[in-house]
């Protein structure tokens, strides 16, 4: 049982106590099983969504040069945060503990943040530019799906969750 300390008054102690078991216990099941690697995922995909929008939103600029982050990267960090919750905690339960990377990283209140490199390997244009329309698509679409298979995993997991706490499992 977890104690986070008392008023001082005489009989406030109890209420205290199971308030912060309260808490605990929302904080166990929010962080149990996939939720954390889920919630990492749509937020990474929710932050590259607006990179990419950008990106084509520019397209024609001249001098404009597309900037991205790698999935690649953000699936290695999310692999090694998963080894290690498994290696601490067995993996059923416990926060995602990801490390930031050259491209990912974590601000202040611990949110999930990029910092985006100018790929290289297109074709640049008279203009300066290094457009490649279709390779845009193509991140836009990967990215889309990404997004959506992890928000209707948590939707389904959400859904379990309220169906266990209204008791008709």
């Amino acid at each position: 049982m977890i104690w986070a300390g008392g008023s001082g008054r005489a009989g406030s102690g109890g209420a205290e106590l199971a308030g912060v078991a309260t808490v605990a216990f929302v904080d166990d099941v929010l962080s149990s099983g996939a939720l954390p690697s889920l919630a990492l995922t749509m937020r990474f995909a929710a932050r590259r969504q607006v990179l990419l929008a950008h990106n084509i939103a520019n397209l024609d600029t001249p001098g404009f040069q597309p900037r991205n982050v790698s999935p690649a990267q953000f699936q290695k960090l999310l692999g090694e945060a998963i080894d290690r919750r498994r290696s601490a905690t067995g993996g059923a339960h416990g926060r995602l503990d990801w490390r930031p990377t050259r491209e990912i990283l974590r601000g202040p209140n611990g949110s999930l943040r990029l910092k985006p490199r100018t790929p290289s390997g297109n074709i640049l244009f008279h203009d300066r530019n290094n457009r490649d329309l279709e390779r845009l698509m193509q991140d836009l679409a990967e990215n889309v799906a990404a997004f959506r298979l992890a928000s209707d995993l948590m939707r389904n997991r959400v859904a379990n969750l309220r169906a266990a706490i209204a008791e008709r499992v």
